[in-house]
């Protein structure tokens, strides 16, 4: 693929940095194959959506101003998490003096798969994935960012990851019986509410595993954690990846 010259900053959720970071590696590796100039900003810290979702928006201040300082000057913005990125988009506190750089980051901002399909126009990514693979579409990036349609609503169907998936040569995209349905996980909605949320996560899993998926993808490791952790308690063999992973791994 063409060299891309814009500048790319790595945003990488506190989650994903400490717990999953081969996501990490493999959402850099993934953007570097197709062209792009990548840095990973080492000062960045927590966005502040734990805090804020927890409903102390005020403590979030400090964090929004660090993240505006840290990532301004970059082209992009670009993380594995819509979750986040809805956060920092929509969520996050006005900060006096720094309205304009504000406003432009929100412009710039993008989860993963909206970036590659929306900024770099990537509509067949040639690789070979030769699995059986559900997709757990998440809330903040279904209903917040708008990654796929939702079934509630009278549109023409899409999903920007089955745009990036579906083509791999041997991937078997699985349609799900309730393929847009909450997983439970929710933050401190797992915290505060943790056997509603433990039921919902189980009749997530249900569904993949009743079409025999083998491997649960998404763009959020933090629903996808909530659910394997599920599934490891209850010996359910079903295996997990963000789409990041099996994205990098397909074109290897």
């Amino acid at each position: 693929m063409p060299e891309n010259k814009i500048k790319i900053g790595l945003f990488i959720p506190c989650y994903v940095d400490q717990f999953y970071p081969k996501v990490a590696i493999a959402t850099l590796e993934l953007l570097e194959k197709l062209g792009c100039q990548v840095k990973y900003p080492m000062g960045q810290t927590c966005c502040g959506q734990p805090m804020a979702n927890a409903g102390y928006e005020r403590d979030t201040i400090a964090t929004t101003r660090h993240f505006i300082r840290i990532f301004k000057d970059f082209d992009y913005v670009v993380a594995p998490s819509g979750s986040c990125v809805l956060h920092v988009k929509e969520h996050a506190p006005v900060i006096a003096g720094m309205e304009k750089e504000q406003a432009e980051l929100h412009d710039k901002i993008f989860e993963l798969t909206e970036f590659l399909t929306d900024i770099l126009k990537i509509g067949n990514i040639k690789g070979s994935f030769p699995h059986r693979v559900g997709f757990h579409a998440s809330c903040h990036g279904q209903r917040g960012l708008r990654l796929s349609s939702s079934s509630e609503l009278h549109q023409t169907p899409f999903n920007k990851a089955k745009q990036l998936m579906v083509n791999l040569e041997g991937l078997e995209w699985v349609e799900l019986e309730r393929k847009d349905e909450c997983c439970g996980f929710g933050g401190t909605f797992a915290v505060s509410e943790e056997a509603l949320s433990i039921q919902m996560g189980k009749d997530r899993l249900a569904d993949h595993q009743e079409h025999q998926v083998e491997i649960l993808t998404g763009g959020d490791m933090s629903c996808i954690m909530h659910l394997q952790g599920i599934a490891k308690r209850n010996g359910n063999p079903i295996q997990f990846k963000h789409i990041a992973e099996i994205l990098n791994e397909a074109i290897s």
